[in-house]
């Protein structure tokens, strides 16, 4: 990795795109075929929409999916009329305002019921062109797409697609990242049956961990999300996966605890022998999730360095005898303290540890297309 320069007062996130790129790397081969769209919303898990959608296109990607409409708009933006990209918004098709806009920015609404159904199919009279659409099944997930009964109806009745273009089926696994889970075949099962209503399209189950499921999962276009990123398809770390974030900050003070001392707000963090540690400048105002002190680590001096306590500004990690001074830098989440480990600390997933990251910690993109 290039050397990116002498360490801030305060904390540095650290975008490397050259990792996506490998991981994005990994995921295409391991996909063996299928078209890798991946997933950029809530800005990118909030890594910047417009840096990654830009290295990601230089690798490749020719379509991406959103969740919000004004996510796909900016992305739009980002990627401008030299990367014609197909962008997916999963939110479908609103009100007839938010068809309009669809149609604006060029984008394709995945549409998950019967009334975004009944009302693209009325913008499209509307406009007297097809409009193209993605339909998205309920497999067994039970949040989001139409149920197997609704979607044999919509398919015998012809009113209620004309003028659509389908030009994908979709749907999304609930236990992909357990892969021996029976839920996987069962939710397989169904979405066979509505794939085959659905001949000329193209089928995608499969997001980050459902491509480590196996070919019969893949069909011709996967979504990855969290593993670009770095995120193991089973919500541990992955060897075959780079760090993109990293997020590193410097001690600002050194301690020696005494056996009792309390530690910070309360009395719940009290040091039952001598104990030295690293106040460091990260918070949860720096996306550092306060829970992460429930078994989290800080990388430093070669050694994770358990989390005693996350305040909003610092946060404060034991360094035993290692040498340490202020100004040197701990890395709380990268190569060496992996987004996997910090999410299960903090009792939660990957996903939420990187769209938490904030704007305070200084930003720095390496290996820009």
């Amino acid at each position: 990795m290039p050397d990116p320069g002498p360490a801030p007062a305060a904390a540095r996130l650290t975008i490397d795109l050259d990792a996506l790129a490998h991981n994005h790397a990994v995921l295409t081969a391991e996909a063996a075929g299928a078209e890798v769209a991946p997933v950029l919303k809530a800005d990118a898990y909030g890594l910047g929409a417009g840096p990654v959608a830009r290295r990601l296109w230089a690798e490749g990607a020719r379509s991406f999916f959103v969740a919000r409409l004004a996510e796909g708009e900016a992305l739009r933006a980002h990627l401008g009329p030299a990367r014609p990209a197909t962008i997916y918004v999963l939110d479908g098709l609103t009100d007839e305002a938010a068809a309009l806009r669809l149609d604006a920015a060029g984008l394709t609404p995945v549409l998950s019921s019967l009334p975004q159904i009944a009302g693209a199919a009325a913008h499209a009279a509307a406009i007297g062109r097809p409009a193209p659409v993605a339909i998205n099944i309920d497999s067994g997930m039970n949040r989001q797409g139409l149920t197997l009964e609704e979607t044999h109806a919509v398919v015998q009745s012809l009113d209620r697609l004309h003028g659509l273009d389908v030009g994908l089926v979709m749907s999304h696994l609930g236990s992909a990242f357990e892969p021996e889970n029976p839920r996987n075949s069962r939710q397989l099962s169904v979405f066979l049956e509505t794939r085959s209503l659905f001949p000329q399209a193209r089928a995608s189950l499969a997001a980050s961990p459902g491509v480590f499921l196996g070919p019969e999962y893949r069909f011709e276009l996967v979504r990855p999300g969290m593993a670009l990123f770095g995120g193991g398809p089973q919500e541990r770390p992955d060897a075959r996966l780079r760090a993109v974030a990293t997020l590193t900050a410097p001690i600002l003070d050194i301690r020696n605890l005494r056996a009792g001392d309390v530690v910070g707000y309360g009395e719940s963090v009290r040091v039952e022998a001598p104990t030295r540690v690293a106040v460091v400048a990260a918070g949860y105002a720096d996306g550092v999730m306060r829970a992460a002190r429930n078994g989290g680590y800080a990388w430093f001096a070669g050694a994770a360095r358990p989390m005693l306590i996350v305040n909003m500004d610092i946060l404060v990690i034991e360094i035993g005898d290692a040498e340490a001074q202020p100004g040197d830098t701990v890395e709380i989440l990268g190569p060496n303290a992996q987004l996997d480990d910090l999410a299960a600390g903090g009792g939660t997933v990957a996903h939420e540890i990187l769209v938490r990251l904030s704007r305070r910690a200084e930003r720095l993109y390496l290996g820009g297309a």
